[in-house]
This record gives structure tokens, sequence and C-alpha cells, in this order.
């Protein structure tokens, strides 16, 4: 059986921890969750045990528990006669989604400002995504931009909307990776964040809100229907 485990390396030598190997459906979920969210996995695919087992070269069983942890998540849903799938997502849940998204970050905003918090992560962000697109890395610069949102979130220093926020992402992640195939333009991408930076600097609270509501709703600005289309 292939062992799939990932081995964490210490940040300093003089920081040992014991190592402690995951379970295997916890790095089969998370190697699921990562499809899923990236797109790989579409809504609405059939997750069929011995196939997956076969392609991880492990046994049904922790293909079944890797499958409800994803349930759990609210990515996977039991169909009758048909066994698991990725969840389908509707143009409803689409809309919903980034509503949230844009009160969780117009919230976290205004607790940054009220807290005069240094936004100085946020600018480490923003640089890593101008490298992405000067290496022309979609990948890095989508993993920089959740960077971004998530560091915005935790500047907040608001642990239970941090937690939502965490859960949100899977959604929002996977609704990016559906609507930006073939759709990638790096450069606009990453020029979208540093005003949203320079307003928090400045201290100046409706520039800053106003940006970030914006950026949310430019997000959401297709048409929910064409990512529900996908999920069919």
């Amino acid at each position: 059986m292939a062992d799939i485990s990932a081995r964490l390396e210490p940040r300093e030598a003089s920081d040992l921890a014991p190592i402690h190997n995951q379970p295997l459906r916890v790095q089969i979920a998370s190697r699921l969750r990562d499809a899923i969210i990236s797109g790989r996995l579409p809504p609405g695919t059939v997750l069929v045990e011995t196939a997956l087992a076969e392609q991880l070269n492990v046994s049904r069983a922790p293909i079944r528990e890797a499958v409800q942890i994803l349930e759990n998540d609210g990515l996977v849903e039991s169909v009758a006669y048909k066994g698991k799938r990725v969840k389908p997502l509707t143009a409803r849940e689409v809309e919903e989604i980034y509503g949230l998204r844009e009160l969780f970050e117009v919230a976290a905003v205004e607790r940054i400002l009220d807290r005069q918090v240094s936004v100085a992560p946020l600018a480490e962000c923003c640089a890593a995504m101008e490298a992405a697109v000067r290496d022309d890395d979609y990948e890095a610069l989508v993993a920089a931009d959740e960077a971004f949102h998530r560091t915005l979130i935790r500047l907040s220093d608001h642990a239970l909307l941090l937690t939502l926020w965490n859960n949100l992402y899977m959604r929002i992640h996977q609704i990016m990776a559906l609507r930006n195939r073939g759709e990638r333009n790096l450069a606009e991408i990453a020029g979208n964040h540093p005003p949203i930076v320079r307003a928090l600097e400045a201290g100046d609270r409706a520039e800053a809100t106003r940006l970030i509501a914006q950026h949310t709703r430019a997000l959401a600005d297709f048409d929910p229907e064409s990512i529900a289309q996908v999920s069919q």
C-alpha cells in the first residue's frame, strides 16, 4: 500500500516536535478536497470507491471514510441509487456564497481599522501575487490571492469569523476555479489588491470598505447559471 503521507519540516531546529502521521483517511480526504476545490473533480462527479482505491493504491475502507469526511464538509452528497458525488452548485448557492463573502470581508476591514492593525502582511501577499504575475504562474497567484483574503480575515482578530471563513472559502475557491477556466488574466487579478492595502494604510474607512466590497462584487459579476451548468 502506497504511503501518501506528507512530512512536516520544523520551522526552527531548536523547536523540534514529535512527528505524527495523519490517518490515511485524512490524507485521502485532503487530496480529494484539493481536487474538488481546484475544479479537477467538477461538481456532479460520481466518486467511485473502487476507481479511487485503485488510483491511490489503497483499500476501499479509507476511501469510504475520506468521502464521509468530505460529506461532512458539505463538498459531497449522497444520491439515491448512484452513491456519492461532488455536490453540484446552484445559482442561488453561488449568489449566497459571494454575499456572505462581502459581509465577512467588509466586517474584517472595519475591525482592522478600528484596532489600527498593521497591514504589512497584506502587502507581502500583494508582493507574492506580483511575483506570480512575473513568473506567469497561475497556481502561485491563486495561492497568494487566497492568502491575502485569509490574512485579511485573520488580522481582524475574530476567531469565529476566521472559522466560518475557512469553511466558506472552500466553496469560493471551487467557484473561482470553475469560473476562471480559460480566463486567467493574472495582472488584473493581482492589480485589484494593492489599492485595498493602501486605503487601509491610510486609515480611509470609506475607501477601504468601498474597494473590498467592489472587489467581491466584481468577482461575483458573472452569470451564476454558468457555474451551475458546469455542475450538471
